[in-house]
């Protein structure tokens, strides 16, 4: 009997069962490594969605194994806190390729680095990476050209804002009440996509809340214990607006162009903030200028030319660290919000930076 190493991604992504299901793997005794059961043990306990959805994928490997005469068992010692604590430094991936050379097995994983890491050490490996197609994606059915966010909540008609920046109506996009079934699935899609895809990231996760960014989609999905019931809000650009397309007169346009390092924009929720200052940010690209954008999540909708920072190590204050570095002309600083967001704004300020921040007002 061949002999195959699971890693978390291709568990938790859906593509070992996959890969079953379709017959390419049968006859196989396969390892699923003592590590990357307490990881998805520890994230489940800890409210995060990937541990639920590989645990229930663990579940689904066991109803197949009987079928597709497979043998599925737990191999290798139990992680001890620090292991999981840094598992995104890749200590719980060194466990996983131990497993696989000790049991002289073939890994499987759709993680590119553990899957040359493994290459590097000799070690027997099978890339995966599942081809997800953007239409398959569930919540964009609820999605059409003036729909600029859709609100999903448990036991809830699906609701949609739809219209245009400063001008929307809140209206039902569905007669079926949503079921938190329905909305997991929905966040396992998203999941499975962030996880195989170059356009999508986790932005935040914390204990009952994820943001992620994928493709132009801010998808913020939360859960008890930190709302009362499942929700996913998925927030899309419905227009991407450059300066001609606004009332702009000749004096405030020669004044953007000439002399105006420092500006904020300031408006309600929806009042297309964001918009405008994309449209800041590709003007100023057009001039030959250099920059950047300081984004958490990183959903600004600008030219490829330029550069969009997240946080580095939780902080935008460290981020600046890096921006004086790479000298840019302009800065656009995307939703300042906290007490130390200002004081960054402003240090760059002073630094000579040219600022254009975000606030809600």
């Amino acid at each position: 009997m061949n002999t195959l190493v699971a890693d978390t991604s291709v568990i938790i992504n859906g593509n070992l069962s996959e890969q079953i299901t379709s017959g390419s793997i049968r006859d196989f005794e396969i390892i699923i490594p003592q590590a990357v059961f307490d990881e998805l043990q520890s994230q489940a306990s800890n409210h995060k969605e990937q541990g639920f959805v590989g645990l229930e994928q663990i579940q689904k490997l066991n109803k197949l194994s009987e079928d597709f005469g497979l043998k599925i068992i737990l191999k290798g010692s139990h992680p001890d806190i620090d292991d999981i604590k840094f598992a995104a430094s890749g200590r719980i991936d060194a466990l996983i390729i131990d497993i696989a050379k000790q049991n002289d097995a073939v890994l499987y994983t759709s993680d590119k680095v553990q899957h040359l890491v493994a290459e590097a050490e000799d070690v027997k490996t099978v890339f995966l990476q599942p081809k997800i197609v953007q239409e398959e994606l569930e919540f964009l059915k609820f999605f059409d050209n003036t729909t600029m966010s859709i609100h999903l909540k448990e036991n809830q008609y699906p609701l949609a804002k739809r219209g245009k920046p400063g001008e929307f109506l809140l209206t039902k996009i569905g007669e079926d009440i949503l079921s938190k079934d329905y909305l997991k699935m929905i966040s396992s899609q998203i999941l499975s996509a962030t996880n195989i895809s170059d356009s999508s990231t986790i932005e935040i996760s914390k204990t009952g809340a994820s943001v992620i960014q994928h493709n132009d989609y801010r998808i913020a999905i939360t859960y008890p214990p930190f709302s009362e019931s499942y929700e996913i809000t998925i927030v899309h650009p419905t227009v991407k607006l450059s300066l001609d397309d606004y009332t702009i007169s000749e004096a405030l346009m020669k004044r953007l162009t000439d002399r105006a390092e420092g500006i904020l924009i300031s408006g309600a929720p929806g009042s297309g903030k964001s918009t405008l200052a994309s449209g800041l940010a590709n003007f100023y690209h057009d001039q030959d200028k250099i920059v950047k954008t300081f984004e958490s999540p990183r959903d600004l909708q600008v030219d490829a030319g330029i550069t969009q920072y997240s946080k580095l190590d939780g902080s935008f204050d460290n981020t600046a660290d890096i921006l004086l570095l790479v000298r840019p002309d302009y800065t656009i600083f995307d939703e300042v919000r906290r007490r130390e967001d200002f004081t960054t704004f402003s240090d760059l300020r002073l630094t000579g930076v040219g600022m254009v921040g975000v606030i809600h007002a």
